[in-house]
């Protein structure tokens, strides 16, 4: 009797904590945290996402074993504003991150409580693999914003081989581990990234941690491994579009080499793996005016169209949340951090975010939406979303061959149900529902 009151006792405590029922395990254990960030990879850029022309196995993979979200948007169609808002679950803007942080400069990410240091508090080891583009201060670095240990770039771009600032003048060598420069020239980065993953993870396989993988590609250069670049190019891919599927090729067996490791050390069951792209792909004369795809949404990078904004995103948790299934509600990157500290059982260290949980939804493909509304405000550009509605106001699309009329510059409507590709002005046969989404904006553009 006295083992059965001991057992049921540990079920309701780790029920208060975690939102289900479960054994002794429950208590000892929280669940691990992966969160994969891509870079600039375009809407519909995985097999799982529709691409007939991409060898992406590994990552296709996960969306068996989990969740493959329809209509995941990023906070912004930029990198910095993108991944301040995932960690800090709030508008970039009230994130103090509203556009790219440049090297040097005295922005970036500080003073917020970001999801490393929510875990952190609750006894989670914490890193930062990879690209960080949040500053590159002390006070803005990665060991400032939460994290114990980080390795990688704390710059935008670099070359995957030489490690050096990968934009414009002066030439400055942009890799680092703890704050340290780090010479490794010859090496390639995103090769060094799944090592530094593998040590991290078989040095704290024993302990909930939460592990923050930000790949640099496939952002320009395009420098994926030779061996897909003839793949490529042999089967006829064309220019650019062979480059940049060799680079999202070579991502992809990256991401492989870290789901193997989580395997091979038997913890993948007790972690929630999570994948997404910051924004969509890139047009830029570096990024060769293209090679990523949209599908059949409009823009790209640097636009508020759903081609800028909409984004592949999957996450897996064996323990908790159903294999192979989709979701079709609007959700956001910023409702990671509110989402990861339900499923961890752990306390918001903010309760002033934009985010919400997804947990009911990842539970219940019938749940309704979390968002009643969206926004989205890079510099002149802003949109807002609600239910199939979009309204955008000083509209973008970088996309060469595709301009924008100057009516829908100025302010395009569009109803997203009918019209996923946003070709189809409705503000003047519509100009109530125009009024209403503009209506939404001082809310969500509150500091």
């Amino acid at each position: 009797m006295k083992t059965l009151s001991y057992k049921l006792a540990l079920a309701l405590i780790c029920l208060t904590t975690s939102g289900v029922a479960c054994g002794e395990e429950c208590i000892t254990r929280r669940p691990n945290v992966v969160l994969i960030y891509t870079d600039d990879q375009g809407s519909i850029d995985l097999g799982s996402y529709g691409a007939t022309d991409l060898v992406t196995p590994h990552t296709d993979f996960l969306a068996t074993q989990g969740i493959r979200f329809t209509q995941m948007y990023a906070a912004s169609a930029i990198c910095s504003p993108s991944r301040a808002a995932v960690l800090t679950g709030r508008q970039p803007h009230r994130a103090g991150v509203p556009g790219n942080v440049r090297p040097g400069s005295t922005d970036g990410l500080k003073g917020l409580p970001t999801i490393a240091h929510t875990l952190r508090k609750s006894g989670y080891a914490t890193a930062a693999i990879g690209k960080w583009h949040l500053g590159d201060r002390e006070d803005t670095n990665p060991r400032a914003n939460g994290f114990d240990y980080s390795f990688g770039h704390l710059g935008g771009c670099i070359d995957n081989y030489s490690h050096f600032f990968y934009w414009n003048g002066p030439n400055r060598h942009d890799l680092w581990r703890n704050g340290q420069p780090v010479q490794r020239n010859g090496s390639y980065f995103p090769d060094l990234v799944a090592e530094e993953v593998e040590r991290f993870l078989n040095a704290h396989a024993d302990k909930p941690f939460f592990l923050y993988v930000a790949m640099n590609t496939p952002h320009y250069p395009y420098q994926g491994d030779q061996r897909w670049i003839e793949h490529y190019q042999g089967n006829g891919t064309k220019y650019p579009r062979d480059l940049y599927a060799a680079s999202v090729s070579t991502q992809d067996e990256r991401i492989g080499r870290i789901v193997a490791v989580l395997d091979k050390l038997r913890i993948r069951e007790e972690t929630i793996l999570i994948f997404q792209s910051d924004q969509g792909h890139s047009v830029e004369e570096r990024a060769h005016f293209g090679g990523g795809s949209a599908g059949p949404y409009r823009g790209a990078k640097f636009s508020l169209l759903e081609g800028g904004i909409r984004v592949p995103a999957i996450v897996t948790y064996p323990k908790r949340i159903p294999k192979g299934q989709v979701r079709n509600q609007m959700v956001s990157a910023m409702d990671w951090l509110p989402t990861i500290a339900e499923l961890c059982g752990v306390d918001l260290l903010d309760s002033d975010i934009d985010g919400r949980s997804m947990v009911r939804i990842l539970e219940n493909p019938e749940a309704a939406e979390i968002h009643p509304s969206l926004y989205w405000q890079m510099g002149r550009q802003w949109a807002v979303r609600q239910g199939s509605w979009k309204l955008i106001v000083n509209a973008v699309n970088p996309v060469a061959g595709d301009p924008l009329a100057e009516n829908d510059k100025r302010e395009l409507l569009i109803d997203l149900n009918e019209d996923p590709g946003e070709r189809h002005n409705r503000s003047a046969g519509y100009p109530e529902i125009a009024k209403t989404l503009k209506s939404l904006r001082p809310e969500w553009a509150r500091k």
